[in-house]
């Protein structure tokens, strides 16, 4: 099994700058993946609270679609990802519409 390539220079607490960084959905462990596109970073935050920046440039993977493919054969997804489509698409979803 793989390790994610972490940064470990940031706080857990602090895994993003970006102050609403988009939610791309929760892996088959239960933790929730969050993009920061200013950062061009993913945070995964576990269900016990723990958190860790992965920042892309650091891993051998060079989009964000490329990182959920990892994700997919590391952990599995249980809800998501939810990357792709067109902003329009993420807005009429987000209202429920």
């Amino acid at each position: 099994m793989h390790r994610y390539v972490t940064c470990t220079a940031c706080p857990a607490h602090e895994p993003l700058t970006q102050s609403r960084p988009l939610f791309l959905g929760v892996d088959g462990e239960g933790a929730a993946h969050y993009w920061d596109s200013y950062e061009f970073a993913v945070a995964v935050v576990a269900a016990g609270g723990d958190a860790e920046r992965v920042v892309l440039a650091e891993t051998p993977f060079e989009t964000l679609e490329e990182w959920c493919e990892y994700t997919r054969g590391e952990r599995g997804w249980d809800a998501g990802p939810h990357v792709g489509g067109s902003l329009v698409g993420d807005l009429i979803r987000g209202v429920g519409a």
